[in-house]
């Protein structure tokens, strides 16, 4: 028997554990007696961890400076009015719950004897903390970009990549789910597992420029971009990109500006993908090469968001309206904490995300000649010395 069967048993035995697949049980305590334990461990708790800033960087993902501010964003959406019969669970332990639970991908059921606080209560405490995440921070921490805004952008992935006019990043990327019910094959994708897909946009800061998840896990990279927010604003003209400009060093034939992309997107005069391995010659492979160089962004910013929050690490035990709402938080939160703390953490950029393929992704003669235009100068006139190391 495969191990895969094993796996796929286990992770539905948690799912079980999570209460996923199984009719809700009527409960024997209003508050079970080991969490009458919360009102006297986790104040002490929270106050003793702030002593010790790594320590608390360690445990939270983040500075204690920043987890303040996004306690005082949060504060308004997660505080919960007091009543006579009890006292609620305050918006500070609210978000350490959540903050935890996206730190470690440990199941709700782990995390009750962590808090001392019910595994139904954490459930709704994810979700509600999750969606007030993005909520709270989406229009700070990932606005559209203004016009100026796509220039600096620009500016930067030349600066750091050597690659012209390039407004951004493009790639999808699987995250682990549990089947949801009556799905069918729909969650269920080319690597043999159930997914989700997100797909997003990064600067060559290795920040989310846009996201989309919730796609199922059986579609392709250009299909859901595609149908994203993100992409159909960019097909249909509505993305408020600059018009096209000349390339460094030349005063003739102003070239469209681009996101690259992998061999899994269809061209497009401002989304371009590698030319294809097949009858390659010097000048395509050093094009694929300098592409590749400010994909790595996407790539990094990938890295960076699996290694910090570790839920991804593992398949997501949730329903998929929920996965969705824990990926945006994961992503803004991405962003909000390397703004302030830069990365700052003791793992590598190794992603746990495996790519998304797509199967209908023939070059089209729309953006062949962009790229045609872009291969010429990468090896004239915005040739760089060390990309000859990679022409073989």
């Amino acid at each position: 028997m495969e191990l895969a069967h094993f796996v796929n048993v286990a992770t539905v035995c948690a799912a079980e554990a999570e209460g996923l697949l199984e009719k809700p049980r009527s409960r024997r305590y209003a508050v079970h007696p080991y969490n009458n334990e919360r009102s006297r461990k986790c104040p002490k708790f929270l106050e003793d961890i702030r002593k010790h800033p790594d320590k608390f960087f360690e445990y939270y993902r983040m500075s204690i400076a920043s987890f303040d501010e996004l306690l005082g964003a949060l504060r308004p959406l997660i505080t919960k009015q007091e009543t006579s019969f009890k006292k609620p669970i305050s918006a500070k332990e609210r978000l350490t719950v959540t903050l935890r639970y996206l730190a470690t991908g440990n199941t709700f059921t782990a995390l009750q004897y962590e808090f001392h606080i019910g595994r139904s209560t954490i459930a709704d405490i994810v979700s509600e903390t999750c969606q007030a995440i993005w909520l709270a921070l989406k229009d700070t921490e990932m606005p559209e970009p203004t016009k100026e805004e796509w220039y600096q952008i620009a500016d930067t992935f030349q600066e750091k990549t050597d690659f012209p006019n390039c407004l951004g990043a493009v790639d999808g990327k699987h995250i682990r789910c549990v089947k949801p019910r009556s799905s069918g094959s729909k969650f269920f994708n080319y690597k043999k597992y159930f997914s989700v897909v997100l797909m997003a946009v990064a600067n060559a800061n290795l920040r989310f420029i846009s996201i989309d998840v919730g796609a199922y896990g059986e579609e392709g990279d250009s299909t859901v971009f595609r149908d994203s927010t993100f992409g159909t604003k960019l097909y249909s003209g509505q993305l408020n990109i600059p018009a096209p400009k000349c390339l460094p060093g030349t005063d003739s034939t102003p070239q469209p500006f681009v996101f690259p992309g992998d061999e899994a997107f269809k061209i497009h005069t401002n989304l371009m993908r590698p030319f294809p391995a097949r009858d390659i010659d010097g000048r395509r492979r050093i094009f694929n090469y300098r592409l590749s160089r400010a994909r790595r962004s996407v790539e990094c910013a990938f890295g960076l968001l699996a290694n910090k929050w570790r839920i991804f690490h593992t398949p997501i035990l949730v329903r998929p309206e929920l996965i969705d709402d824990i990926v945006k938080a994961c992503c803004i939160l991405h962003n909000f904490v390397r703004q302030r703390d830069g990365a700052n953490y003791e793992e590598g950029e190794i992603s746990p995300f495996p790519d998304v393929i797509n199967t209908g992704a023939a070059p089209r003669d729309q953006g062949t000649q962009v790229r045609d235009f872009f291969a010429d100068y990468f090896v004239g006139i915005g040739a760089v010395p060390f990309q000859e190391e990679y022409n073989y």
